[in-house]
């Protein structure tokens, strides 16, 4: 065999299949719905191109070569991997048999994905997510350097390479210990809380920033000796005595199993909370997909989360 083979094409293996199955040049050409000079000059093309005789042709018919008869069952498996190849990909097509890679925020994927994943699994059998957990800003480099194909976040930076889609709206829940002198409230004057020490996670975090900004507004004294480095942590040191705390609704519905541990309530005419989106490349094949699948999302949490947060039928938009 020389050394400048060209690799088959898909016809010339299926017409080398068919020649093979009929050993007859005629009705293989009938079956395949060409004319039978095209399909000799392409087994004889193939012949060439391999520097093999596939088929050995006398007047009694045609007969395959041993060379030929050691290659039909490769060639079949060929014929077999591109038929699957064609139907994979057309399942793809609308992007529900696919495996996605998914980065959420640390302080958000524990308490929604459960509530979310497993519906849509449901509804969309092959659709699979590889989820990883980083920080806001690390997402969104993720996102753009092709680490990801989909995040959510409460941050939206403005970029052209961005679509983001509003998922819901997020009330932040003010917590303190049973004991506390402010316990027992339903709504809270953010002038009782001037002065209070209040817990919040480690600078890295989004969350971090927001509750700085609440400190700042009400007048509050966020306590940075201690830094949480989850919210269970956070939650644990608030119910020792350490501080107040700020906590993510979906993390109250979902954690806080034991309510007497902590107090929970909310600022007096002051509703604080995060929204969190779903973003991708406005490049991304997927992005068709990721326009539905943004709205699967609004409805299983609108569905399974109503009393933890507000969805709204945001449209998606291009920043």
């Amino acid at each position: 065999m020389t050394s400048d083979n060209k690799f088959p094409s898909i016809n010339q293996l299926k017409y080398f299949v068919a020649v093979a199955k009929s050993l007859s040049f005629r009705r293989a050409a009938q079956a395949l719905g060409i004319s039978q000079p095209t399909l000799t000059t392409q087994v004889q093309s193939l012949e060439k191109n391999m520097n093999l005789s596939l088929f050995e042709r006398n007047r009694s018919g045609t007969l395959l070569t041993p060379q030929g008869n050691t290659l039909l069952p490769l060639a079949e498996e060929v014929l077999r991997a591109g038929q699957r190849f064609n139907d994979t990909a057309r399942e793809l097509i609308d992007g529900t048999s696919t495996t996605y890679r998914l980065g959420v925020p640390p302080t958000l994927g524990p308490y929604l994905l459960p509530f979310v994943l497993p519906e849509l699994h449901r509804r969309f059998s092959q659709l699979k997510f590889y989820v990883r957990e980083e920080f806001p800003q690390q997402l969104e480099e993720g996102l753009l350097n092709g680490q990801y194909d989909l995040i959510i976040s409460p941050s939206n930076h403005e970029s052209s390479q961005f679509i983001v889609s509003e998922l819901f709206t997020e009330p932040l829940k003010l917590v303190m210990p049973k004991d506390h002198a402010l316990a027992g409230q339903e709504f809270v004057k953010p002038s009782d809380v001037q002065g209070e020490k209040v817990l919040t996670l480690e600078g890295h975090h989004h969350f971090h920033h927001q509750v700085q900004t609440i400190c700042t507004q009400i007048g509050a004294q966020m306590y940075r000796d201690y830094e949480g480095t989850s919210l269970d942590t956070l939650r644990q040191m608030v119910v020792m005595g350490v501080g107040i705390s700020f906590l993510p609704g979906l993390y109250v519905h979902s954690e806080l199993h034991r309510p007497n541990e902590l107090h929970v309530c909310e600022l007096q005419n002051i509703p604080i909370t995060r929204v969190q989106h779903l973003i991708w490349r406005n490049t991304a094949p997927g992005r068709v997909f990721f326009r539905e699948l943004a709205q699967f999302f609004r409805e299983i949490v609108a569905e399974k989360l109503a009393s933890a947060v507000h969805v709204k039928n945001s449209p998606t938009r291009k920043i």
